[in-house]
């Protein structure tokens, strides 16, 4: 794979941003015991999240589920955060949920919310093709007009095309690597993030150039929309779960793309011990229970701050 020689840049700086690349969280919709989070649970969240980290964006996955949009929206306003609304495109009654939540919910709370995702990864799993979910995309821009609408999905769907018809009508862009391939065994020794995450960094240089390629002036705002290190759970090849480990990615990884002006979605702000067991692509055990940046009771783990 190659390294380009195009450095990832931000290619529109959101409002919530420093001279720095900007930090979010994902962020789950459920409390520990997997009973749905209300208003006070997402304020106890925020205050967490700021506090460990100084970011006030989240990004959650399906605004209709556990009434997220209902609850999340007050929670940002009372605590001075702003949310990209998530919207799960397939099936289509899991859309038409999630779109109602959000033409329901928002208004009133429009400075809350940061952007709508519309689908996450919904290209990488074939549910969709390029065509498809632009129409989805177009409907919920009509839907909500006042709102940046784009999508989420994996590197190498924007880099080899299938996002093409995507990437005109979109505002915003999250760029996704999943999370179960942060490619430790790929990552070669030397300086801090210029090589040890080289081959990651690539990947996300190439969806970056393919994007602004294709769309030229009208290139939308990019984000890296999903990456993390787990502190526990199922180890995947050579990457190893440990809190060293996921310490040493947050620091020189993403870290690293923030202080060179990308914005980052980090996976996720807390463990999630209510998730039941699940297979990964290759057929392998893939744990989701320890992927937190803080534990299920919001105490750190490590050091959040990128400096």
């Amino acid at each position: 794979m190659r390294f380009s020689t195009t450095p990832i840049m931000l290619a529109a700086a959101p409002s919530v941003a420093s001279a720095l690349g900007t930090l979010g969280f994902a962020l789950g919709a459920k409390q520990p015991d997997g009973s749905c989070k209300v208003q006070a649970d997402y304020e106890a969240d925020f205050d967490a999240i700021s506090a460990a980290s100084g970011s006030q964006v989240v990004r959650v996955y399906a605004a209709g589920q556990c009434n997220t949009a209902q609850e999340i929206l007050p929670a940002a306003k009372a605590k001075g955060f702003q949310v990209v609304l998530g919207i799960w495109a397939y099936p289509e009654e899991s859309y038409q949920a999630d779109k109602a939540a959000i033409v329901e919910f928002s208004p009133g709370y429009e400075a809350q919310v940061y952007a709508v995702a519309v689908g996450s990864e919904t290209l990488y799993r074939g549910e969709f093709d390029g065509a498809a979910l632009a129409e989805k995309i177009s409907d919920m821009k009509a839907a909500t007009p006042d709102f940046k609408v784009g999508t989420a999905d994996s590197w190498n769907k924007y880099q080899d095309g299938t996002a093409d018809p995507v990437i005109g009508i979109s505002d915003i862009l999250y760029d996704t690597h999943p999370r179960t391939a942060i490619l430790y065994w790929r990552m070669q020794s030397g300086p801090r993030h210029q090589q040890r995450y080289k081959y990651f960094f690539d990947d996300i240089n190439q969806a970056f150039d393919h994007i602004r390629a294709v769309a030229g002036d009208s290139t939308p705002e990019l984000w890296v929309g999903e990456t993390g290190w787990p502190t526990g759970g199922t180890q995947y090849g050579a990457a190893v779960p440990s809190v060293e480990n996921a310490s040493r990615f947050y620091l020189e990884g993403v870290c690293g793309m923030v202080d060179t002006d990308v914005n980052v979605f980090f996976f996720e702000a807390f463990d999630e011990p209510w998730k039941p067991d699940s297979i990964g692509d290759d057929g392998s055990a893939a744990d989701e229970t320890h992927w937190g940046a803080m534990n299920a009771d919001r105490t750190e783990k490590y050091d959040l701050k990128c400096s």
